[in-house]
C-alpha cells in the first residue's frame, strides 16, 4: 500500500521559511504518479497548493506562486515544498498527496493517497 509521511512543519514568524518533506513508499512506477501538496486552514475548505507531475512539471496556486517551490527526488522517493516569505494566511495543516492520475490544484477529484499532515503556523 502507498504510504506518505510528511515532516518539516512548525511555527515561524511572517517572512520566514520552512521546508516540508514527504517520504513515499509502497507504490510502483513512481515516475507515473502525480504528487502534490494541499492545505486546510480552520474554517476553510481544503485547497491545492502545488502539484508536480511525472515529468517534473510544476503547477502552483496563485496565492503561493513566486514564494513556494515544489520539487521531488525520485531516487529518494521524497517530495519537497520549499516555502519562503511566509504569511499568516499560509497557516494551515499541510498534506502530501499522490495519485496515478492527473492531480489538479483546483477543481479536481480528491487524490487517492494522503499523508497524515503537518502543521504550519505563521505568526504576525
Amino acid at each position: 500500500q502507498v504510504q506518505l509521511v510528511e515532516s518539516g512543519g512548525g511555527s515561524v514568524q511572517a517572512g520566514g521559511s520552512l521546508r516540508l518533506s514527504c517520504a513515499a513508499s509502497g507504490y510502483t512506477s513512481r515516475t507515473y504518479y502525480d504528487m502534490g501538496w494541499f492545505r486546510q486552514a480552520p474554517g476553510k475548505e481544503r485547497e491545492g497548493v502545488a502539484i508536480i507531475d511525472a515529468i517534473f512539471r510544476p503547477t502552483y496556486a496563485d496565492s503561493v506562486k513566486g514564494r513556494f517551490t515544489i520539487s521531488k527526488d525520485n531516487a529518494k522517493n521524497t517530495l519537497y515544498l520549499q516555502m519562503n516569505s511566509l504569511k499568516p494566511e499560509d497557516t494551515a495543516m499541510y498534506y502530501c498527496a499522490a495519485d496515478r492520475g492527473r492531480l489538479r490544484v483546483a477543481g479536481g477529484p480528491p487524490p487517492n493517497y494522503w499523508g497524515q499532515g503537518t502543521q504550519v503556523t505563521v505568526s504576525s
